[in-house]
C-alpha cells in the first residue's frame, strides 16, 4: 500500500510507454520517473523533511502529476489547494497545516504577494509554470536539472499521505489527513469497478486537486495507463481532445458532462475511444444521461459516491444500472452499492441502525477512513469516534437503503451543498454574508439549478433603513470566499422563519424551491 508503487511497477514492466501528456510535452515512464526522483531531491535540497506538507496551486498539468509522486517520494506529505478559492482561503489552509512550500503556476502569480502578506508559514515558492519564473521564486525545471535522483522514502501503509482541505461546517476549512493505504485501496477497487486496463488513457479536465480526479488518477496509475491533462475544463476544449488523443477514459461532474453533450458541435467528433466516463459529485439528470448515451453510445458510464474523509468512495453505481432496467428498477436514482471493503449503515440519531427503507444518517467504515481532520481532534472525533459506533466515519448525508443493499442519499444532515460537484456549506457562507453593513440576518440554502444541480441561494433580513441588492451580496462575498461560494441568487424577507428555541428552519426555506421533485438533491 505505497502510492509511489504504481510508478516502480510500470517502469518495470513498460519503461518506454507513455506516461504523461501535456500539450507538446510528452514523457515515458522511465523519463517520468527520473523527473520525479529529481524533484524530490530538490525538495529535500530545499529543506522539505519527514512529513513536510508541500501545497500545490495550480491547473491540471504534467507537473501537477509528477508532483503527486514526487512529495511522497521525497518523504513528504502533498497539500492540493482549491484553485478556486480566495486568498484569504489559501493562506488559512497553508497556516493552519504549516505548509511552508508552495508550487504556483502562471495564472496564479498575481496572488503570491496577497498569500505572502496573509500567511505566516508560507517561505519558499516554485514556480511551475511556463513563463519566465518571477523574482522570489524557485524554477520548478531548473530544480529538476540541477539535481541527481534520489531513491523512494519509501512511505507507505497508514502513513500520512495528503492533507486535502474540504469546506467546514464551522466556517473554516477542515484538512482531511489521508493515508497511502487508504488512497492505494481506493485505486484498487476503482480500478477494478472502471474496468481499467493497462492501454488506459485518462483525460484529467475535472480539477486535480480534487480527490474525485486523484482518485481516478490512481486507479490509472495502478494498470500502467497514460495520463493527458487540459489545465481546465472547457466543452470544446474537452471534446477536441476526447479525439486528438483518443482519449479512453474520462472523469467528470455531471455539470461538465451536460455541457460536454450539449456543445453544438459535439456530433461533428470522433469520440469513438471513449469507453468509461465516470461521474460523481451529484447524481445526473436522466435527460442528461439519455442525451449522453445517445451521443456516445459505446461508453459505460458509472456513478461514485464518496467524499474527501473517505478518500473517497463509498458506493458505485455500476453501468449495467445506467439503463433503461435501472430506471425500471429504481436503481438510476440511487448512489449504488457499496464497494468491496466497505461497509455502510444508516443511523438514527441514537446511533442504532435503522431499518431498511428508513431514513437516517449514512455512516461509513473501511480502509479508506481517514486518520483525522489535522489539528482538530474534537471534530476527528465527532466524526469517526463517536460512540456506538467508533471507527465508522459519519458522513453528515441523510439517506436511505433499499432491501437490495442500494443507497440513497436524500438530503444533507449538515446543510452542505453541492454545487457542480464542489461542497459549499452554508455555515461558512452565512458568515460572510452576514458581515455585509447592511445585513440583519441570513440563511444559505441550496435550491434546484439546471446547469449546477443546486445553486447558493441566500435568504437575507435587511436591518431597519438599510438597503442592498442581489449584486452588492454577491460582491461584498467575492474577495472573502471562492466564487462558487458566492451566492448565485439572494431573496430579501422581513424575517427567517424559526423554532421557538430560535434555530432557522431551512426545511421551511428549502420547501417552495424543491417541491414536486421527487429527489431533494439534485
Amino acid at each position: 500500500m505505497q502510492l509511489t508503487q504504481a510508478l516502480h511497477r510500470a517502469v518495470a514492466i513498460q519503461p518506454d510507454a507513455l506516461a504523461t501528456v501535456c500539450g507538446g510535452r510528452r514523457h515515458t515512464f522511465a523519463q517520468f520517473r527520473d523527473r520525479v526522483a529529481r524533484l524530490a531531491a530538490g525538495l529535500r535540497a530545499g529543506g522539505v523533511g519527514h512529513e513536510d506538507r508541500v501545497g500545490i496551486l495550480a491547473h491540471n498539468s504534467d507537473r501537477y502529476v509528477e508532483a503527486y509522486m514526487a512529495i511522497p517520494w521525497a518523504g513528504a506529505v502533498f497539500n492540493p489547494v482549491n484553485t478556486r478559492w480566495s486568498a484569504a482561503e489559501i493562506a488559512y489552509s497553508l497556516d493552519d497545516s504549516d505548509t511552508r512550500v508552495l508550487l504556483v503556476d502562471d495564472p496564479f502569480v498575481a496572488m503570491v504577494p496577497d498569500l505572502q502578506a496573509r500567511s505566516r508559514s508560507l517561505s519558499t515558492l516554485i514556480h511551475v509554470g511556463d513563463q519566465p519564473t518571477p523574482a522570489g521564486m524557485v524554477s520548478y525545471e531548473a530544480l529538476i536539472a540541477g539535481h541527481y535522483p534520489v531513491p523512494d522514502a519509501g512511505r507507505m501503509g497508514r502513513d500520512l499521505a495528503g492533507v486535502m482541505y474540504t469546506g467546514g461546517t464551522t466556517g473554516f476549512p477542515k484538512g482531511v489527513m489521508q493515508s497511502h493505504e487508504a488512497y492505494v485501496f481506493n485505486a484498487i477497487v476503482l480500478a477494478g469497478e472502471f474496468q481499467v486496463r493497462s492501454d488506459e488513457r485518462m483525460l484529467h479536465a475535472a480539477p486535480m486537486f480534487h480527490v474525485a480526479d486523484f482518485c481516478g488518477s490512481n486507479a490509472v496509475w495502478n494498470m500502467g495507463g497514460t495520463h493527458i491533462t487540459l489545465p481546465s475544463f472547457t466543452p470544446l476544449g474537452v471534446l477536441q481532445a476526447l479525439e486528438r488523443e483518443r482519449i479512453t477514459f474520462a472523469a467528470m461532474v455531471p455539470t461538465m458532462v451536460q455541457m460536454m453533450v450539449d456543445h453544438p458541435d459535439a456530433a461533428g467528433f470522433d469520440l469513438s475511444a471513449l469507453r468509461t466516463l465516470a461521474y460523481g459529485g451529484s447524481p445526473i439528470s436522466e435527460a442528461v444521461l439519455e442525451r449522453a448515451q445517445r451521443l456516445l453510445p459505446q461508453v459505460r458510464f458509472v456513478q461514485v459516491y464518496g467524499m474527501t474523509e473517505l478518500a473517497p468512495t463509498i458506493t458505485v453505481l455500476p453501468a449495467q444500472l445506467h439503463s433503461p432496467e435501472g430506471l425500471a428498477r429504481g436503481k438510476l436514482r440511487s448512489g449504488g452499492l457499496p464497494v468491496a471493503g466497505v461497509q455502510v449503515r444508516i443511523v438514527g440519531t441514537d446511533g442504532q441502525e435503522l431499518p431498511r427503507g428508513e431514513v437516517g444518517e449514512i455512516i461509513v467504515k473501511g480502509p479508506g477512513v481517514m486518520l483525522g481532520y489535522w489539528g482538530k481532534p474534537q471534530e476527528t472525533a465527532q466524526a469517526i469516534a463517536r460512540a456506538p459506533n467508533v471507527g465508522w466515519m459519519h458522513t453528515g448525508d441523510g439517506g436511505c437503503m433499499d432491501h437490495e443493499g442500494f443507497v440513497y442519499v436524500v438530503d444533507r444532515v449538515k446543510d452542505m451543498i453541492i454545487s457542480g460537484g464542489e461542497n459549499v456549506y452554508s455555515t461558512e457562507v452565512e458568515q460572510v454574508v452576514a458581515q455585509h453593513p447592511a445585513v440583519a440576518a441570513c440563511a444559505v440554502i441550496g435550491v434546484p439549478d439546471e446547469q449546477w444541480g443546486e445553486r447558493v441561494h441566500a435568504v437575507v433580513v435587511l436591518k431597519a433603513g438599510q438597503q442592498a441588492t442581489a449584486h452588492e451580496i454577491r460582491e461584498h462575498c467575492k474577495p472573502l470566499i471562492g466564487g462558487y461560494k458566492c451566492p448565485r441568487s439572494v431573496e430579501f424577507v422581513a424575517a427567517l422563519p424559526t423554532t421557538g428555541a430560535g434555530k432557522v428552519l431551512k426545511r421551511v426555506l428549502r420547501e417552495p424551491h424543491w417541491k414536486g421533485r421527487e429527489r431533494q438533491v439534485a
